[in-house]
């Protein structure tokens, strides 16, 4: 009898034990604590690119874990954006050692350019089945603000070795690429200026759209420089805004969907106007840590010579963006 109490008051207890642990495993881990910035900034020094002018630059982390940046090229001395070429391509694997890969394209490389060259203006890069495509704004005859092309250049290497392979066929004289591709691999093309704003679906070919362009419903005061990325399954569309006052230029501004071509829900301005007179910015994750890209004027002092900068950037508990934390070339907030 001993014996038979004593097995019982064991499975019982055993018992015990068990649903402790099941109740133990199935309780949900408390969320880690938000980062919270701070209000000084980040203390990264910015411009990140002092030896030319570069601005308008679009970032991208690629299969080899570093971090690419593919801006224009502001020729000093300027005339205003006419004389923009030869672009650069910039690459980290830290965030603070950064690596020029040189130059990959010129107008004198595109065939179907305009005779006069010049006038490279901001690009964007994209990746799919083994190939990097670099697409970029160009006019093909001498009346510029007439006759601009998204031209594209391919390459296997995402910094060197790209050949023009001609342009998107059927598009409207706009500027301004960005090519998102989502999770499922299918690529997207936007482009825009002049507050217009455009998307639609690329071909798996990379370089013929699928179907009519679509004008972006729901942004607020557009102008020009469309980048679009994904976070949470949220689709972020920013851009530049027209914003003019008192000596202060353009804003940052995004709007959110969960569609990637929309329509859009503004949400406010992410990045206060700079000491030059426009902005082109993206948005990427790196290593954990989300970064907002933009330029300012703060080498040369001329809005047509610009320098590329990046900060941290966070977002809120809903999904909304954050006001970036600009800082200058020592660190310190702006």
């Amino acid at each position: 009898m001993n014996k038979l109490i004593i097995n019982i008051t064991l499975l019982a207890s055993l018992a015990v034990a068990i649903a402790s642990c099941s109740k133990k495993g199935s309780v949900a881990k408390s969320p880690a604590a938000p980062v919270i910035e701070d209000d000084n900034g980040d203390g990264r020094k910015n411009p990140f690119v002092t030896q030319i002018y570069t601005a308008d630059p679009s970032a991208h982390v690629w299969a080899d874990g570093r971090l690419y940046v593919y801006p224009s090229h502001d020729i000093d001395p300027p005339r205003g954006c006419d004389l923009m070429d030869k672009y650069h391509v910039y690459s980290t694997d830290d965030m603070v050692t950064w690596r020029d890969e040189g130059q990959i394209l010129q107008a004198s490389d595109v065939a179907w350019g305009r005779a006069e060259g010049g006038f490279m203006w901001a690009p964007d890069c994209a990746y799919k089945n083994g190939t990097y495509y670099f697409y970029f704004p160009h006019p093909s005859g001498t009346d510029w603000n007439n006759t601009w092309k998204i031209g594209v250049a391919t390459s296997k290497s995402p910094a060197s070795g790209f050949k023009s392979q001609g342009y998107i066929p059927g598009l409207e004289s706009l500027i301004d690429p960005c090519v998102f591709v989502d999770d499922d691999g299918q690529a997207y093309f936007y482009y825009g200026g002049g507050n217009i704003c455009k998307g639609g679906k690329l071909k798996d070919n990379m370089m013929e759209i699928d179907g009519a362009m679509q004008t972006m419903q729901g942004l607020n005061d557009f102008h020009e420089a469309t980048w679009v990325h994904k976070r949470n399954g949220v689709y972020y569309l920013s851009y530049a805004d027209n914003f003019n006052e008192a000596g202060k230029g353009n804003r940052m501004k995004y709007a959110t969907s969960k569609n990637p071509l929309g329509p859009w829900t503004y949400q406010g301005v992410y990045i206060d106007p700079t000491d030059s007179a426009t902005d082109h910015g993206s948005i990427v994750e790196f290593k954990g840590q989300w970064y907002a890209f933009y330029h300012n004027s703060s080498l040369s002092h001329n809005d047509w010579l610009r320098s590329i900068c990046a900060n941290k950037l966070y977002y809120n508990a809903d999904g909304t963006i954050r006001k970036v934390i600009q800082t200058d070339l020592s660190g310190e907030k702006k």
